[in-house]
């Protein structure tokens, strides 16, 4: 509930927290969390700009004392991942998300928690209203879409912002200063096809993969997580190659930034086959359920008889879409030469859609070197082309380069240092979508970096954020505020 929230440390924090969350602000749909924030700034007489993308700019002048110091930048954004468990009834376009507190971590009922990026505009929020909180001048940034597009920074202009140096609050472990990420393009299949009437000798069953704990397509893409879209056709490839099976309908997946935790398939069988196709699908169902048995131990292959479809897909199509399907890349493509443990390149098979004549294939893949995110996207256009799929490019986005010579990093690491008995921090480059390569663009000048708070779980309903980091977190944000550089 949100009024145990409320009750955590630091209050500041988790109190606008829950006043964010309960706002509805779904990618694409944050009216109403703009509306929001804007009220949020004029009720503190603050200079408060909505730019002509919906991105809102609020701005503070320095506390006593702080004002020969470098003008800086916060920035996080307003969307979050709308994701939730099927038995869970919840409409993320009307409703607060609701929260709970679990040992050390804050957790939503049966969706995702918004702690992605909640908890980086929460600390602005709080940052903006406090006036007790030593601060430079500040030019408070939260930007939208940043989940299904980058539409917000890519939409921002330059002049702006007068800034010298941009806080980026969107990583998600504690000991990480990020100083760069990937770029990424959204690859879409699409084709028509003719459909068949099912003829009569065919009985229909309903093939279900759920159960598997999805996650992050770029934090979590090196993981060996379960994708269901894959295991799906894995199944239906299997049905096809040895008992004739035919697709009537397959709806697997939902975001591209999430790994697919669920697929559903409509088929039908020869009914002389049903049983050996019965007796096959469980042995298969086994023998997925021991090669993913350690990430993926709660994953569930159900297949239910159900009345026969009156459709099914033209032959010659599906063989092409299975085969695409699996011979398309899916997980890590390339690791970094440069940097110990960094993905490079991947893809996220995203989502699958097969229904009344038409397919959708959606895919994200993401790279933080240009030429092989094209190379990976190419690859991926060229098996799909090659079943007669259209391919669309759309969503581009560049990634952000490294700066080992950050003056706000030279001083963010020692400050870590300081706070946490001599530990150094993790300096890394990461393989999610952060905006501050694209808003490099137009700010080729400001000096960025990234942190934050533990959140696990990100873009799937297991999302969770730890008390005591936040709590450690927020004493970092309190000193570098206390530290950032003066003015040249």
């Amino acid at each position: 509930m949100s009024s145990e929230i409320r009750q955590l440390e630091p209050k500041a924090l988790w109190n606008k927290f829950a006043d964010l969350n309960a706002v509805p602000r779904p990618s694409k749909k944050e009216e109403r969390v703009i509306q929001f924030m804007k009220d949020f700034g004029a009720k503190l007489g603050l200079e408060t700009i909505e730019d002509e993308v919906g991105n809102v700019i609020i701005k503070k002048p320095a506390t006593a004392g702080m004002e020969d110091k470098k003008t800086i930048v916060m920035q996080s954004h307003l969307d979050m991942v709308h994701q939730k468990n099927n038995d869970t009834e919840f409409d993320f376009d009307t409703q607060g998300i609701e929260m709970f507190v679990e040992g050390d971590w804050v957790k939503a009922k049966g969706t995702t928690l918004g702690a992605d990026n909640g908890l980086g505009v929460a600390t602005i929020m709080a940052i903006l209203e406090s006036d007790t909180i030593a601060h430079p001048e500040l030019e408070a940034l939260f930007t939208i879409d940043e989940e299904t597009g980058m539409t917000g920074a890519k939409g921002l202009k330059g002049g702006l912002l007068s800034g010298e140096i941009l806080l980026n609050l969107d990583t998600e472990e504690d000991d990480e200063i990020g100083v760069g990420c990937a770029g990424g393009i959204d690859v879409t299949a699409t084709r028509q096809y003719e459909e068949e009437e099912t003829p009569e000798f065919k009985v229909g069953y309903q093939v279900t993969v759920k159960g598997l704990q999805g996650g992050h397509s770029g934090m979590q893409i090196h993981e060996g997580l379960g994708n269901a879209n894959k295991l799906m056709n894995r199944l239906l490839f299997d049905g096809f190659e040895n008992f004739g099976m035919r697709i009537a309908e397959i709806d697997g997946g939902s975001l591209r930034n999430a790994i697919p935790r669920e697929s559903v398939a409509t088929i039908a069988i020869d009914a002389i086959h049903e049983e050996a196709f019965i007796a096959e699908m469980k042995e298969l169902s086994q023998e997925l359920k021991t090669e993913l048995k350690t990430m993926e131990p709660d994953l569930t292959i159900e297949v239910e008889k159900i009345a026969t479809p009156e459709k099914i897909m033209d032959l010659g199509v599906q063989e092409g879409l299975t085969r695409a399907i699996y011979a398309a890349l899916n997980g890590v493509y390339r690791m970094s030469a440069d940097i110990p443990e960094l993905v490079e390149t991947s893809n996220n098979i995203a989502r699958v859609i097969v229904m009344d004549g038409n397919i959708k294939i959606g895919c994200l893949t993401r790279s933080s070197v240009e030429s092989s995110k094209w190379d990976l996207a190419n690859s991926l256009r060229a098996c799909f082309e090659l079943t007669g799929c259209e391919v669309e490019f759309s969503g581009d986005y560049p990634g952000w380069t490294p700066n080992v010579d950050s003056e706000i990093l030279k001083v963010m690491v020692p400050l870590y240092k300081s706070l946490n008995d001599g530990n150094e921090p993790h300096v890394a480059a990461c393989h999610a979508g952060l905006e501050c390569g694209i808003l490099g663009t137009n700010y080729p000048e400001m000096d960025m970096i990234s942190f934050g708070p533990n959140i696990k779980g990100a873009h799937s309903p297991d999302e969770r954020a730890q008390i005591s980091s936040a709590q450690k977190y927020w004493k970092f944000v309190l000193e570098i505020l206390k530290n950032i550089p003066s003015k040249n």
